[in-house]
């Protein structure tokens, strides 16, 4: 591991939007914390039923299912900007329309145990991924969505996001779904 990968991303490395989920990826130590989220998610969804699954707290909220499926293309979308940025691509990258995503993907009609083998294939996928970078690609940025972006912060990025939707499951949905 590189020191690079010790420190977190400082503003002006990601869109001022990002500090919602930057700032809460706790430690200092981004592949550590990728790897221990990877555990941690695996454990809330086991024991998780289809019908949990199929849950959603509000009518016009996404299911379950559909979080988790949402957590693993938003980490994909991220990660590969992280490749095009590390191997020094200077092409801007396009945003994406999440609720486009979510309709098109899916996830409900899908078993949740394939869902959370989904996610931990794109969690090891981008593990490899930052494991493979020096510390000069940690440290390179482009643009992603029209904003400046390095790839340590896309890193931090895709945990922040991943524990911004585990909150929610764990305060909004979990506590809500009716038991038998």
């Amino acid at each position: 591991m590189t020191k690079v990968t010790k420190i977190k991303p400082a503003p002006g490395d990601y869109a001022p939007y990002a500090v919602q989920y930057i700032s809460l990826v706790p430690g200092d130590d981004i592949l550590e914390t990728l790897h221990s989220l990877r555990k941690q998610t695996v454990t809330l969804f086991s024991g998780r039923s289809e019908r949990d699954g199929n849950f959603r707290y509000a009518p016009d909220k996404w299911t379950v299912k559909e979080v988790l499926g949402h957590v693993a293309d938003t980490e994909r979308i991220f990660a590969y900007r992280a490749l095009r940025i590390a191997r020094g691509d200077q092409t801007p990258l396009s945003g994406f329309e999440q609720d486009d995503y979510v309709r098109s993907a899916g996830s409900s009609a899908r078993k949740l145990s394939d869902l959370v083998e989904e996610y931990e294939d794109v969690r090891q996928a981008s593990l490899a991924l930052f494991c493979s970078l020096d510390e000069e690609a940690w440290l390179r940025h482009g643009v992603a969505s029209n904003n400046r972006v390095t790839v340590l912060a896309l890193a931090y990025l895709i945990a922040g996001h991943e524990l911004h939707h585990r909150k929610i499951l764990e305060e909004r949905y979990f506590p809500a779904i009716p038991r038998a």
